[in-house]
């Protein structure tokens, strides 16, 4: 598989330069910052979060856990995991478990952990387990638009 359809037009869009870095198949992101040489802390994972109100993505480190009652807490909201059929109707066009860490190529609503913007470049899943988008953290936090920012991970 390549790059996600719907994330390319996304980037493409936005106009944003970034390189697509090819790996062997991985089935965790564990995993994929291993077979990529690259720190679990530049890897960025979606979860796929839901409340009443629909569907939102977290955005935390590979090295790093979910806090769901962070998330909780910052938003002001009863969220809770999403189950995997909802993910394949969400991300179609995406493996299963490569979920591109960019929420609004989806229209959904993100909230992304503060650690991961300290970091001098991000790479994600490009909606397979065998490349990456790399780009700059400055670009990738300008992909997640009006995204929420705190708190929300813990040392895994």
């Amino acid at each position: 598989m390549t790059m996600a359809a719907t994330l390319q037009r996304y980037l493409i869009r936005r106009g944003v330069d970034y390189e697509l870095i090819s790996h062997p198949h991985t089935a965790c992101s564990a995993q994929t910052a291993q077979a990529a040489h690259i720190p679990g802390a530049r890897l960025a994972k979606g979860v796929i979060l839901e409340d009443d109100t629909g569907y939102l993505m977290a955005v935390v480190p590979a090295s790093r856990h979910l806090r769901l009652g962070a998330v909780r807490a910052l938003l002001h909201r009863n969220v809770g995991l999403a189950t995997e059929s909802e993910l394949e109707a969400l991300f179609g066009d995406c493996d299963r478990g490569a979920v591109p860490p960019v929420g609004a190529a989806y229209g959904l609503e993100t909230v992304i952990d503060d650690s991961l913007t300290e970091e001098p470049e991000v790479y994600f899943e490009a909606g397979d387990h065998e490349e990456l988008v790399r780009l700059s953290t400055e670009h990738f936090v300008g992909l997640l638009g009006s995204a929420h920012r705190g708190a929300i991970s813990a040392r895994g």
